[in-house]
């Protein structure tokens, strides 16, 4: 019988051009369930939505409180759940990923940039090595490129740090904020499954699956479009 994770990993291979992996974020169960119910294969947290849903500003959410979080979106769902954990919190990889494991995720996304600063690519890809012996099959690697948040930009950059880390085990590259002239050189220069980030509508999905993208996530996109639908809401009603 396939594994959560192995199924999960499958979805990512052999897709059509122009056919992406696109998954929802949700951050609490409640969202987590209109998503699967919708029809959605999988789901991918992010960590800043989730954060929000918590009552704290983005990054400051304490590992305990995100982990339980995570694990009640898991339990809401049939479907896989992949989990926005930062930078992994300072845990030790064989740590991280046994809390990642007990929230029965399928998959996680991991930054290389702290306090608005780029990690050392070596270093970082080190690190990454040991979360992918630690997981092995069991769980999903997205490793987030941060060169176009807080790095020069430069896709060639981007492109030298996903090579790391893909060679380091991780099964998927995020370059964050990648701007449409980037994708191209990203896709020729990485080999495996590259994530794009898309806005809340169907406009900005079909042309990131224009340009390539293997998969498709929306960070905090949706939690903040439901805030706002929200807060129209109860301007209405006032």
């Amino acid at each position: 019988m396939t594994s959560p994770a192995l199924a999960f990993r499958a979805m990512h291979h052999g897709r059509a051009a122009g056919d992406p992996l696109v998954l929802p974020g949700p951050w609490d169960a409640g969202s987590a369930r209109v998503f699967a119910d919708a029809g959605f294969p999988a789901l991918a947290t992010p960590s800043a939505g989730v954060a929000a849903s918590l009552g704290y500003r983005d990054g400051a959410t304490p590992p305990e409180e995100m982990f339980a979080a995570v694990a009640r979106i898991v339990r809401a769902v049939s479907v896989p759940v992949s989990a926005d954990v930062e930078g992994g919190y300072g845990l030790a990889p064989r740590e991280l990923v046994g809390r990642l494991l007990e929230t029965g995720v399928v998959g996680c996304n991991l930054e290389d940039s702290e306090a608005r600063t780029l990690k050392d690519p070596r270093r970082h890809a080190d690190w990454l090595a040991e979360v992918h012996a630690e997981a092995g099959d069991a769980l999903f690697v997205n490793a987030r490129v941060d060169t176009f948040l807080y790095g020069t930009g430069d896709p060639a950059e981007a492109v030298e740090r996903a090579r790391l880390y893909v060679a380091a085990g991780v099964d998927c590259v995020y370059p964050l904020l990648a701007p449409p002239e980037a994708v191209p050189v990203l896709r020729n220069g990485v080999d495996g499954p590259v994530n794009l980030a898309a806005g809340p509508d169907r406009r900005s999905v079909a042309e990131l699956a224009r340009l390539g993208a293997t998969r498709i996530t929306f960070g905090p996109g949706m939690q903040r479009y439901a805030m706002e639908t929200v807060g129209e809401l109860a301007a209405r009603l006032r």
